[in-house]
């Protein structure tokens, strides 16, 4: 799972090397460079959405529920 929420991050970013997906237990957190915070988040949250709900698609046939949170790299 988290090589896909890296895969499609990765894919939104001008900074692909501040890039940091970590797991914590259910929870995947997404961290990324504080001039990329917008284009992970979208207009009005509609990628982080899309995110969210692909990963909870695809955990379904893991048959787990992950969350993910969207963190600014300090």
């Amino acid at each position: 799972m988290i090589e896909l929420v890296e895969f499609l991050v990765k894919e939104l970013v001008d900074d692909k090397d501040s890039v940091n997906i970590t797991l914590d237990g259910d929870v995947i957190n997404v961290s990324v460079a504080k001039d990329d915070m917008g284009k992970v988040i979208g207009k009005q949250g509609r990628i982080a959405k899309a995110l969210r709900t692909i990963v909870k698609a695809a955990s379904v046939k893991e048959n787990k529920k992950y969350t993910v949170e969207i963190l600014e790299k300090e």
